[in-house]
């Protein structure tokens, strides 16, 4: 069952999406909102079902879906909590900042709680006031649990997944160094993320989904030239339940809450931090991790950050080559 919230007031209008991305059916006889559906998940659930199953056959009346039309399928949340599952990726942005591993990171996830009260739409524009904070995207996995209880352990944490869906967690990556020497974590650093057009039901990913991980390419782009083709379900150090867990060992956790996988990376077949799609590599999630590689093969980076005009897209398609979740398709936009 895919689920998307057209634009309509702060928190959307609920919407059952096709499979193919190409049609939808207002839900809100069920639930006004995504976030009213998951509040009430054991009645809405298979009414949804019964809504997204006669989209299908074409039994009930249906309107085209346009992904332009579409918020974020939670436009806000009551939690976003981004984790660091790829190790690798820790590994290198700490190295471009000089900064020391702790063999811990291998063992117990880093997490950041990230602002939730507003989302950018998947074709809203990222605003960047000034160009020095060093903009990056970060391409992601995401997914929204229902209700967990104080101390799940990872068998629950999963269980309390409801649904799946790709995110652009947008960085000022030089704004970064100076709030965490604070020892105070990130926030002016981490500005709004935004999320895929749809999101999906663990179920409906088949074999993608397995063992609390999404198999699959995340495909980025960065300008319309690919930057990234990571397998998300390759070298996941945590997965979910995992990391939900980890967030609910001294706090429940309420339905709605959205548990990031942090950016996707993949290392190279040597170990090393592998190679730019360009060079045979399966690329980078983030301009961070090219810099960082730059750096080290000719003493500098040479890829800019975001700049006013860049477009960024971010995706992953299925083994026919169709898309899941639909795309974010964002331009960078100057004050």
């Amino acid at each position: 069952m895919k689920l998307a919230s057209l634009k309509w007031g702060r928190d959307g209008r609920l919407v059952v999406v096709s499979n193919d991305l190409a049609w939808c059916v207002e839900a809100t006889n069920v639930a006004p909102t995504l976030q009213a559906a998951l509040d009430d998940w054991e009645r809405c659930e298979p009414l949804l079902r019964g809504l997204a199953e006669g989209l299908e056959t074409g039994s009930i009346p249906r309107v085209r879906f346009h992904e332009k039309d579409a918020e974020s399928p939670l436009p806000r949340a009551y939690q976003w909590a981004d984790g660091s599952a790829y190790v690798n990726h820790v590994a290198l942005v700490r190295k471009a900042r000089s900064a020391d591993m702790p063999d811990s990171f291998w063992t117990d996830p880093l997490m950041y709680q990230g602002g939730s009260d507003n989302f950018l739409a998947p074709r809203d524009p990222i605003p960047l006031a000034d160009e020095a904070w060093g903009c990056d995207l970060e391409g992601e996995v995401a997914v929204i649990t229902g209700d967990v209880p104080l101390g799940a352990s990872r068998e629950e944490a999963l269980a309390a997944v409801r649904l799946v869906l790709l995110v652009n967690d947008v960085s000022l990556r030089n704004l970064i160094p100076a709030e965490l020497s604070k020892n105070f974590g990130f926030f002016q650093s981490k500005p709004a993320s935004a999320f895929s057009p749809v999101a999906v039901t663990p179920d409906a990913l088949g074999e993608s989904w397995k063992d609390g991980k999404l198999h699959g390419a995340l495909e980025v782009e960065l300008n319309g030239k690919p930057l990234g083709q990571a397998d998300a379900g390759v070298d996941m150090t945590f997965d979910f339940g995992t990391l939900i867990a980890h967030a609910a060992k001294t706090r429940a956790l309420s339905a709605g809450t959205i548990v990031g996988s942090g950016t996707v990376s993949n290392r190279g077949p040597d170990g090393g931090p592998g190679k730019p799609v360009g060079e045979g590599g399966v690329g980078y999630s983030c301009l961070a991790e090219l810099r960082t590689v730059e750096t080290l093969a000719h003493g500098a980076a040479k890829t800019p950050f975001l700049k006013p005009g860049d477009r960024v897209r971010i995706e992953m398609r299925d083994p026919r080559r169709h898309t899941i979740f639909g795309a974010i398709e964002q331009e960078v936009q100057g004050s």
